[in-house]
């Protein structure tokens, strides 16, 4: 065979035509010549006798250097071999099959082995480039329109409480203050019903400057304590914990002074006495 393998141009056109690239046409196109080529000079294409397998393996490993591994520089351009010296997938398989042709049992060193084909790659993807995954979004969300979108529903909620709650609920500002006359049950408003209630266990210095002087210090302080950033209840159990004691504390001190403190805020049960609660 001459050096420079000619095309099989009907095998190169065929594949050219199923929509095949031009590199894989011409690859199958120089194997089927070489193919042909040795059909026609006798040569075959199974595996060789013993003796001829045992001189292929003698050759291989001088082309190799003796190493048992040809390097892309010692390989040899044999005729039938693709341009550049590389070798075409028949031409590695006749080869393997010529060195396995002893009886079927791998030579000890420097030959390859069935499992040991190469294969072409034709490319690596990786797989941010087939499937962009966004990461999560953790505890961030845009004020508008999550935060105030929530908070202007919150507004007409309340509203509408509140207008339900004054149309049924009569009110009025009462008289005006007569310093003769001291009503039976003296109570502060429900908002402040908290300190009035403190003022009947602890010094008037005590509970209405120490206790409240405290609790503003220890909410200013909160953020500096508790220094979690995320917003999931099950992680702020600092925050949970404070607020619950807080707000369980206050509301237990309304609830005692609108409902179980009644004329000179003395403890009464309303079930006795009646219910010392007015608005």
């Amino acid at each position: 065979m001459s050096d420079e393998v000619q095309l099989d141009q009907e095998v190169y056109d065929r594949l050219i035509s199923e929509g095949k690239s031009e590199r894989i046409a011409r690859a199958k196109a120089k194997a089927a010549a070489v193919r042909q080529a040795k059909i026609a000079e006798g040569q075959s294409l199974g595996p060789k006798p013993p003796e001829q397998a045992e001189k292929a393996l003698e050759e291989f490993r001088s082309s190799a250097g003796g190493g048992g591994v040809a390097t892309k520089a010692a390989a040899p351009a044999e005729s039938g071999a693709a341009p550049g010296g590389r070798l075409t997938p028949e031409e590695r398989a006749a080869r393997v099959q010529a060195s396995l042709g002893n009886g079927g049992e791998a030579p000890s060193r420097g030959v390859p082995t069935s499992s040991e084909h190469t294969h072409r790659l034709l490319a690596l993807v990786p797989p941010a480039g087939i499937q962009q995954v966004q990461s999560k979004q953790m505890d961030k969300v845009y004020t508008w329109p999550h935060l105030l979108l929530v908070e202007f529903v919150s507004l007409l909620a309340m509203g509408a409480l509140l207008l339900i709650a004054s149309f049924f609920l009569d009110a009025p500002l009462g008289s005006l203050a007569n310093p003769n006359e001291v009503p039976a049950i003296n109570k502060a408003p429900w908002y402040f019903m908290g300190l009035q209630e403190l003022l009947r266990y602890f010094h008037p210095m005590v509970a209405g400057v120490t206790l409240p002087g405290v609790f503003l210090v220890m909410l200013m302080a909160a953020p500096f304590i508790d220094k979690n950033p995320s917003a999931k209840p099950e992680n702020r159990k600092v925050a949970n914990l404070a607020f619950t004691f807080f707000a369980s504390f206050w509301g237990l001190l309304v609830l005692i002074g609108s409902f179980l403190r009644g004329p000179g805020y003395e403890w009464v049960w309303p079930w006795v006495e009646g219910l010392g609660f007015t608005l």
